[in-house]
């Protein structure tokens, strides 16, 4: 019963980080990447509590690879355009 709270707990502070950090984009990618590693234990932990293949798993850990990729493909090329990773530093991201 434990497990399942700091399961939990663990999966709100990542999503809590991801939506009170606005400065940097690393910091950002970097929660939504605990916040899928999280996702992947409570999967894990589903199919093996009713006993079922674990090829969904294998597909989630290939999507979430290339969510991962695509996300520091976004990061090095907005670096090598403006400089840095600040949000304040786009002038077409700005509200």
């Amino acid at each position: 019963m434990m497990m399942y709270f700091y399961i939990s707990m663990s999966f709100f502070c990542g999503i809590w980080v991801f939506s009170s950090n606005r400065k940097h984009l690393l910091i950002t990618l970097l929660s939504l990447e605990f916040i899928v590693l999280i996702l992947y234990t409570i999967l894990y932990i589903y199919l093996k509590l009713f006993n079922y293949e674990l090829y969904f798993s294998m597909v989630f850990l290939t999507f979430s690879v290339c969510e991962g990729a695509l996300g520091l493909s976004i990061l090095v090329s907005m670096i090598r355009s403006y400089g840095s990773d600040f949000f304040n530093a786009y002038s077409m991201l700005q509200c």
